[in-house]
């Protein structure tokens, strides 16, 4: 028996496809040429901020034992499944799939972090495919051997979630899904210790379910396989389901994001954590998005809240000048008279500066707010007369409308990799697992 690692990516587009339903297409395929799967499937999403991702920019990988006379076979029958099922011809759409054999190099590990938290291109993913005597297969560009390789490379040892994908039969494709709001949030609030992003409870809005016209019925999230299918088990679709599989997966967990030391080292496209002063009050643009200025002593840098991150905005526009704050998100490059931008995901509070107000002294005589009579010529009261050269306006420290700690976006505008609130404390750390005895139909 040989270890067996397959790697695909870049096979949808914005009008059809998924990648993940052609993992659940194969992992059926493959059990009946009697391969012995050894870890479920992996649905890696990479860097989110790269301008030439796919919808979700997940790669997925499956890795099985199977009979060594079987490999070319195998391999035929993989890449018949990604050509009937991809969006092969829709511009960007450039499905590559990746083979490995045996265990897998610490270099393309390594390859499978860059691709996650940074830039990676086509020519380094060939090369360590080739280097290591993998094969890769494309139909049209070259591009999707990348997340094919990353998927393979990325081991999900420390933390990782689990996802429960349910997909539509070909007829209902396209279509609005129906699936019970009611059995959403029933499910919910039974597991919401266990699983997360549901449902958004301020919009009313089912958040187990995409909008486009992919085959994705649902896909709930959550701490363990088990917990996963338990939830599905409560769900209630008003259509049937074609058929299901558990992911393993980084999602909810922030793997993209990168701490750099200064604001210096910010590069374009980077998921990163940078740490520094507010040095600009922040500003409300068109359409209600946050911006302000952070700056460290190595250089200064935009951040943006956007509208649909709800709390997070309120937070930033909450900030002054001398706040410390760290800051989560993607960099957007200047474009078109626009300077680098980090476009918030999360925002940490670290220290507040006092809120400083210098106020008109009190009159000693009756209590009542004074007035100044010019400069230099000291203050008088009003109400009863009183006047003195020698007041002088109180010094007030008033209290600010924000308190240290983290801000996070609202679910339902969290990317796939943005690790929830309800996370934190929940992460994995080289924990092993079998697979469980049903985590697919058929």
């Amino acid at each position: 028996m040989v270890k067996l690692h397959v790697g695909i990516d870049d096979t949808d587009s914005p009008r059809t496809g998924c990648t993940t339903y052609i993992a659940a297409l194969l992992v059926e395929k493959l059990e009946k040429k009697n391969v012995t799967f050894i870890e479920y499937p992996k649905l890696i999403r990479l860097n989110p901020n790269v301008p030439w991702k796919t919808r979700g920019n997940g790669a997925v990988s499956l890795t099985f034992l199977c009979q060594k006379d079987m490999i070319e076979k195998i391999k035929d029958i993989v890449t018949e499944t990604v050509e009937k099922n991809s969006d092969i011809g829709y511009p960007g759409t450039d499905p590559g799939v990746v083979f490995l054999e045996g265990e897998v190099p610490e270099e393309i590990e390594v390859f499978a972090r860059k691709a996650i938290t940074g830039i990676v291109d086509k020519e380094q993913a060939l090369k360590l495919v080739e280097k290591y005597g993998g094969e890769a297969r494309f139909f049209e560009d070259e591009r999707g051997v990348i997340g094919g390789l990353a998927a393979i490379g990325e081991s999900l040892d420390g933390d990782h979630t689990y996802e429960l994908i349910a997909y539509r039969t070909p007829e209902n494709r396209g279509t609005v899904r129906k699936v019970d709001k009611d059995s959403v949030i029933a499910m919910d609030r039974a597991m919401h210790r266990e699983t997360f992003n549901n449902f958004d409870y301020e919009k009313g809005r089912i958040l187990i379910t995409p909008h486009g016209p992919d085959p994705v019925l649902w896909g709930v999230r959550g701490e363990s396989a088990e917990a996963v299918v338990k939830a599905h088990r409560m769900l209630k679709a008003y259509e049937p389901i074609e058929r299901w599989v558990i992911f393993k997966t980084n999602q909810g967990t922030d793997a993209h994001l990168r701490r750099v030391k200064s604001i210096s080292e910010v590069k374009p496209f980077h998921p990163v954590i940078v740490e520094g002063e507010v040095s600009e009050n922040p500003k409300t643009i068109p359409r209600r998005h946050v911006v302000f200025k952070l700056s460290d002593g190595t250089g200064t840098i935009d951040c943006a809240a956007f509208e649909p991150t709800g709390t997070l905005r309120k937070v930033a526009a909450r900030l002054q000048i001398g706040d410390l704050i760290e800051v989560m998100g993607g960099v957007k490059p200047r474009t078109d008279g626009k300077p680098e931008t980090i476009n918030l995901e999360k925002l940490r509070v670290i220290r507040l500066k006092p809120k400083v107000v210098f106020r008109n002294p009190d009159c000693p005589e009756c209590g009542s707010r004074m007035e100044s009579m010019g400069k230099g010529k000291g203050y008088r009261c009003r109400k009863c007369g009183f006047k003195s050269r020698s007041a002088s306006k109180q010094t007030i420290i008033e209290e600010r409308d924000l308190k240290p700690g983290l801000y996070i976006t609202p679910p339902r505008s969290q990317r796939h990799l943005t690790k929830p609130i309800v996370r934190y404390g929940r992460e994995k750390h080289d924990l092993k697992e079998k697979l469980i005895e049903v985590w697919h139909e058929p």
